[in-house]
C-alpha cells in the first residue's frame, strides 16, 4: 500500500492477517506480535505473532467496529525461549545442566516481578522450585522446566527489555457490510412511468419498489434528480435539434430551478422524495443518489462563482468535451481556480446535505476528472463523522488512475467488467483485482451495462449474453449491478453501428417500459440474487478461484467460505450460438474431498442433483436454455 501511505480496506467483523519478515543476529529467539487499535482507543492491543518459516511471522486481529483501525508489529528479544531452546538441546545431548536450570529460575524470578497477584505467586514458586531441585534432583528440575505450565506462565509476561516496533503505524478503514456485498439496479425515475407523455415522479417509482424487490435488489440507484438546464439541452438521442417536450440530460445539472441541492420539480417534492426513501427501506432498498460535480449553463453556480469555471480566450466558459464527444450542454468545474477552496467547500456541503436528507450511498460520476487531492480530503472528512457513507466510483479510466481513486477513499469501483468478453479476459481481469495487492484496497462493482455502455456483445449476441453477463457479473463479484429495465428486457440497439449509445437513450428522453413482458429475464435474475444472498461464499470476493477446462468457450469458478461450510462452483457457457462441453478439473484438496470419494453437486439453477466422483468431470450447457451452472459443492 505505497509503504503504508494508504490504508487497506475491511468490512465490520473482517480479519487482517499481517505478515512480517523478522530475524535477528545470532542464535537468540525472537518474540513478536501484531499491535492494533480502534483509532479512538489510546491504548494498543496484541495479537500473537507465530513462525511461519523463513524467517516470515504471521498474525491476525479483527475489525469488530466502524472506524478506522492503527496496526503496527512489534518484535522482541526472547531470553526464555532461547534458554528453553538450549535447555531441551544440551539435555539430549546429555550435557549437564547445572547452569542452564539456575539460570532459568533467574528468568522465572524476574517474570514474577512483571507479573501480579496469583501468577506472580505461581512464578516465585516455580522459581524457587527449580533452583532447590536443579542441585538435588535434576529430573525433577528438567520436568518442571519444561513443563506446559511453566511456558504459560512465561510466555505471560514476557521480558521487552530488548523490543522495536515497526516505525510506521499503517491503517485499516473499515466500511459497512454493504460495501462488500451489495446488488444495485439502475433507473431513471423520470421513466417510471407508462406514458412518454408523462413524465414518472417519485410517488410512480414508489409503486416500482415491489418489482425491483422482487427480482432482490437492495441498492436503487438514481441518475441526477435536480433541475435540468435548458440552455445548451440536448435532444432525442444527444441531438442538437430539441423539441419543447425533450427533458434533456440528468448530468446536465442546474437551473433557474436550483443547482446540486434541489430537486426537479417534475419528479416531487423534497418530502416526495422522503417518503420514496422511507418506502424503498421498508423493502430493504437503499437509495443511492448521483454525484455529478458539474454544470449546466444556465445553473446558478455559473452566475454567481464565475472564477469556478474555466474561460477560453474569447470570454465563453469551456463545456465539456471528450473527442469526438461534445457536451455542449455541461461545464466542468475548474479546480485550479484561484477561488478553488471555496469551490472544494461547497461541493462536499452538497455530499453533505444529501446525507442530511438520509443519503448513505453515492455514485460519483468521472471522479479522475477531478483532482485526487479533492477527493481525499473530501472522503476522508466525510467519512470521520459519517463512517457509514459508501462512495462508487464511476472512473472509466486507465488502470492506476482508478487504483489511485480507490486507495485515496472510494469504496467501489467499477471496471472494464463490460468490455472483456473472451474467457482469457475475463480471467486476467478478475484474478488481477482479487489478488494482492489490489484486493486489499479495491472493491470491483461488476456492471454489464450502464446507460453508456451498451456492449457490442449484448448488441450482437441476443439474450443468451444478456444471461450470461448478468451471471457473471453476479457470481464473479460480491458487488454488481445492472441499468434496468434495458437489462432485464434485454435493449440491444444501438443509435448507430460502432456506437455504445442506446438508439432512443433514456439520457436523453423518457421512456415508457414494459416491465411485465413475458420475454423479461426478471425471474432469472431474481433467482441469481436468492443464490447470492443464501450462499455466503458469494458475500466476498478474495475466495475466488479459476479452474482448468479443456474449451476455451467454457469458464469455471468456484468461491468457497473460509470454513467450507458452503462452496460454490460456477460453469459457464460463453458462446451465445452453439451449444459447447468440456471436461473439468477440480483441485478436490481445496474442497476436503478426496481423489476417490464421491461428492454431491446441487445446480442452484436448474434445481438438479448430481453425484460426481474424481476431479475429472464432463459438462455442457446449451445457450438456448440458460448458459450455467451454479453448483453448490457438499461432501
Amino acid at each position: 500500500m505505497d509503504g503504508g501511505r494508504f490504508p487497506i480496506k475491511r468490512i465490520v467483523g473482517e480479519p487482517v492477517s499481517v505478515e512480517a519478515d523478522i530475524f535477528v543476529d545470532g542464535y537468540q529467539l525472537l518474540g513478536a506480535c501484531v499491535l492494533f487499535r480502534r483509532i479512538s482507543e489510546p491504548t494498543w492491543s496484541e495479537a500473537g505473532m507465530s513462525l511461519a518459516g523463513n524467517d516470515r511471522w504471521v498474525g491476525t486481529f479483527h475489525v469488530r467496529t466502524l472506524e478506522p483501525y492503527l496496526y503496527t508489529v512489534r518484535a522482541w528479544l526472547d531470553p526464555f525461549a532461547t534458554w528453553l531452546n538450549a535447555l531441551k538441546r544440551k539435555a539430549e545431548a546429555g550435557q549437564d545442566l547445572l547452569l542452564e536450570l539456575m539460570t532459568g529460575a533467574e528468568l522465572a524470578a524476574s517474570a514474577a516481578r512483571r507479573a501480579a497477584g496469583e501468577d506472580a505467586r505461581k512464578l516465585m514458586t516455580l522459581a524457587s522450585e527449580l533452583e532447590i531441585s536443579a542441585r538435588s534432583d535434576r529430573p525433577k528440575a528438567l520436568g518442571l522446566a519444561t513443563s506446559v505450565n511453566f511456558a504459560d506462565l512465561m510466555f505471560r509476561y514476557p521480558d521487552h527489555a530488548q523490543v522495536v516496533n515497526f516505525e510506521k503505524e499503517l491503517g485499516v478503514s473499515v466500511d459497512r457490510a454493504k460495501a462488500g456485498f451489495s446488488t444495485w439496479y439502475e433507473m431513471f425515475p423520470r421513466s417510471c412511468t407508462t406514458d412518454p407523455a408523462k413524465p414518472g415522479t417519485f410517488h410512480d417509482c414508489i409503486g416500482r419498489l415491489p418489482y425491483i424487490a422482487e427480482m432482490g435488489f437492495d441498492v436503487l440507484y438514481f441518475p441526477p434528480i435536480h433541475p435540468i438546464g435548458q440552455v445548451g439541452r440536448k435532444g432525442k438521442n444527444n441531438s442538437l435539434t430539441v423539441g419543447s417536450d425533450d427533458p434533456g440530460s440528468p448530468w446536465a445539472i442546474g437551473s433557474v430551478e436550483g443547482g446540486h441541492k434541489s430537486i426537479h420539480p417534475g419528479l416531487g417534492s423534497l418530502d416526495d422524495f422522503q417518503q420514496l426513501r422511507k418506502a424503498a427501506n421498508a423493502f430493504g432498498i437503499e437509495l443511492a443518489l448521483d454525484i455529478a460535480f458539474q454544470c449546466a449553463p444556465d445553473h446558478p453556480y455559473v452566475r454567481q462563482h464565475p472564477p469556478w469555471f474555466l474561460h477560453r480566450p474569447d470570454g465563453s466558459i469551456q463545456y465539456a468535451e471528450n473527442p469526438p464527444k461534445r457536451y455542449e450542454d455541461i461545464f466542468p468545474f475548474h479546480f485550479e481556480s484561484t477561488d478553488g477552496q471555496n469551490l472544494s467547500d461547497e461541493l462536499e456541503s452538497v455530499i453533505l446535505y444529501w446525507i442530511g436528507q438520509g443519503i448513505r450511498i453515492f455514485r460519483v460520476d468521472n471522479p479522475h476528472t477531478k483532482p485526487f487531492a479533492f477527493w481525499e480530503s473530501l472522503i476522508v472528512g466525510i467519512k470521520k463523522e459519517y463512517p457509514d457513507v459508501i462512495f462508487l466510483s464511476e472512473a472509466f479510466t486507465r488502470p492506476r488512475i482508478s487504483y489511485r481513486l480507490a486507495k485515496l477513499g472510494f469504496t467501489q469501483s467499477y471496471t472494464y467488467f463490460a468490455w472483456k468478453s473472451t474467457k482469457r479476459e475475463l480471467m486476467e481481469l478478475v484474478t488481477e483485482l482479487t489478488q494482492e495487492p489490489v484486493r486489499e484496497f479495491f472493491r470491483m462493482n461488476l456492471w454489464p451495462n450502464t446507460p453508456d455502455i451498451l456492449t457490442e456483445q449484448l448488441q450482437d449476441g441476443g439474450r443468451p449474453v444478456f444471461m450470461t453477463r448478468l451471471i457473471l457479473a453476479a457470481t464473479l463479484s460480491a458487488n454488481y449491478g445492472i441499468y434496468g429495465p434495458a437489462y432485464e428486457l434485454s435493449e440491444n440497439l444501438a443509435v448507430r453501428r460502432g456506437t455504445e449509445e442506446y438508439l432512443d437513450s433514456e439520457k436523453y428522453q423518457i421512456r415508457a417500459w414494459e416491465i411485465d413482458r413475458p420475454d423479461s429475464l426478471k425471474p432469472l435474475i431474481a433467482r441469481v440474487n436468492r443464490i447470492r444472498k443464501e450462499n455466503p461464499a458469494l458475500h466476498s470476493d478474495r475466495s475466488l478461484q479459476f479452474h482448468v477446462v479443456d474449451n476455451e468457450q467454457l469458464i469455471a469458478y468456484t468461491k468457497v467460505t473460509e470454513d467450507l461450510s458452503n462452496m460454490i462452483l460456477v460453469v459457464m457457457n460463453l458462446d451465445p450460438h452453439y451449444k459447447q462441453s468440456g471436461w473439468l478439473e477440480l483441485p478436490l484438496e481445496r474442497f476436503g474431498i478426496q481423489q476417490n470419494e464421491s461428492f454431491q453437486i446441487y445446480d442452484l439453477l436448474a434445481d438438479a442433483h448430481y453425484t460426481w466422483k474424481g476431479s475429472r468431470n464432463y459438462v455442457d450447457l446449451s445457450p438456448t436454455a440458460v448458459p450455467a451452472h451454479i453448483f453448490k459443492l457438499s461432501r
